[in-house]
């Protein structure tokens, strides 16, 4: 795995922030990458604008919470490529409230989409990842390990992740697959609708979890970092 080139990831949430930032890295290395998102038009736009060769970008429409939509999104990067030797679980939403107001949708839809959607991910890859005794890395928050008020469904779905990750990681290691989860503070994305500004400029950006991926990729085999957290090196400006 320490010669990246030609080698395929698959990117989930991959049209924007962090998974775009990803996808960065990853092309800049010489691999090839297919991202997916819900809205087609979106991830074309985003592949495009990642590379004009379709040779080495795959946008495709996905949605994670859905097994079958993510069992026909590796099926289709298989198809094209050939092979599947790296998947980088991203995909995620916030819904942020107190437990009185919570409503069942936005529990739902956070823990569907944010941990049973990795379960699908890694489900659907299985196979190709054992024959290529590829990589796995999802990508969880330091929310995976600090729980903070209005965060009962995100700290949920991303506590869960943490525990997954490492879970499967003792499953599939005697595959030949590595697992590790990414856990960053504060990024600099549209996550929650947020538009990034010259404001963010004190936080991760979405190319550095990029080349921590990179990192992970090259690591000497011998050595697996199972868990990474990341934050801002300085404190928001007050």
């Amino acid at each position: 795995m320490q010669d990246l080139k030609n080698k395929v990831a698959y990117i989930t949430g991959g049209s924007k922030g962090i998974g775009f930032g990803i996808a960065q890295q990853l092309l800049s290395v010489g691999m090839r990458v297919a991202i997916s998102g819900r809205n087609l038009n979106t991830v074309q736009k985003a592949a495009t604008t990642l590379s004009n060769d379709s040779s080495k970008v795959l946008p495709l429409q996905s949605d994670v919470s859905h097994m079958a939509s993510e069992a026909a999104a590796v099926k289709a990067v298989i198809e094209k490529f050939g092979q599947l030797d790296v998947l980088v679980a991203n995909a995620g939403v916030g819904h942020f409230a107190p437990i009185d107001t919570l409503t069942d949708e936005a529990w739902h839809q956070t823990i569907n989409t944010n941990l049973t959607g990795v379960f699908h991910s890694v489900k659907a890859s299985i196979d190709a990842l054992k024959a290529s005794q590829g990589y796995i890395i999802t990508v969880a928050s330091l929310a995976g390990t600090n729980f903070f008020e209005n965060g009962a469904a995100y700290n949920a779905s991303k506590f869960g992740l943490v525990g997954f990750t490492q879970a499967i990681m003792l499953d599939l290691r005697k595959y030949g697959i590595k697992v590790s989860t990414v856990m960053p503070g504060s990024v600099a994305t549209e996550f929650n609708d947020h538009k990034p500004t010259d404001a963010d400029a004190w936080k991760i950006q979405p190319e550095d979890i990029g080349q921590i991926v990179v990192d992970l990729l090259q690591m000497h085999p011998r050595t697996l970092p199972s868990k990474v957290e990341v934050r801002p090196s300085k404190p928001a400006k007050g």
